[in-house]
């Protein structure tokens, strides 16, 4: 049978988080990577709005949202409990993810692309100091354990590590002097994962006809 077929791009957050959970379930798919400056038809014909990550599944249906590609995979299968946390609920889980995809990612944005956001008057710091008040919710529960629903890797720690990345890497300096030491240990551990390094293999850019590889990758 034909496998899946994923639109990704191999720095964007959100298409991380899905790669993360598709690793997690070994839901097998041809990965075809974008390059966001000349997007494939094929990929805008499946979902016009042209951001990745895209799941196009067996029978045509489409997945265009992030958090709905780790939902679908983990359905499939969820040998590590992502969606059964050690503490909390799933609820609480999309509660928190929600907090990062909304306020978090807002200031995001304008911490690290403060020059787009010129017509709403953004100031890169000011975004950095509004979005440090989530960085504080996460390092203050952290404090008490390994991740951030227990001592297992949740749904909540892979759908919120790849922004926590990319707000740390807006200034590596200033975050690595930053206040928030188990938040900092928790990132460094998953950054240096073999999970994330699995996730996180080069890819040519693909183009009509070209030869899809099998993501996550078998060998």
């Amino acid at each position: 049978m034909t496998l899946p077929v994923l639109y990704s791009f191999r720095r964007c957050p959100y298409a991380m988080r899905a790669r993360l959970a598709i690793q997690s379930a070994g839901f097998e798919c041809r990965l075809r990577e974008v390059v966001l400056r000349d997007k494939p038809q094929e990929m805008l014909d499946a979902s016009p709005k042209g951001t990745v990550p895209v799941l196009v599944l067996q029978d045509g249906a489409v997945i265009d949202e992030s958090l709905d590609v780790m939902l679908h995979a983990l359905g499939q299968n969820d040998p590590e409990g992502w969606l059964s946390p050690d503490e909390g609920s799933r609820a609480e889980m999309m509660d928190l993810i929600a907090a990062c995809d909304g306020p978090f990612k807002h200031h995001l944005d304008r911490y690290k692309y403060a020059n787009r956001y010129e017509d709403e008057g953004a100031v890169s710091e000011d975004h950095r100091k509004a979005g440090s008040a989530f960085l504080e919710t996460l390092d203050s529960r952290l404090a008490s354990r390994p991740q951030l629903f227990g001592e297992r890797v949740s749904l909540a720690d892979m759908a919120v590590m790849p922004f926590i990345r990319q707000f740390a890497n807006t200034d590596r300096a200033w975050f690595d002097a930053s206040p928030y030491p188990a938040l900092k240990a928790w990132l460094a551990a998953h950054l240096a994962s073999s999970r994330f390094k699995s996730i996180m293999p080069k890819f040519d850019q693909w183009k009509t006809g070209d030869k899809e590889p099998v993501f996550p990758s078998t060998k």
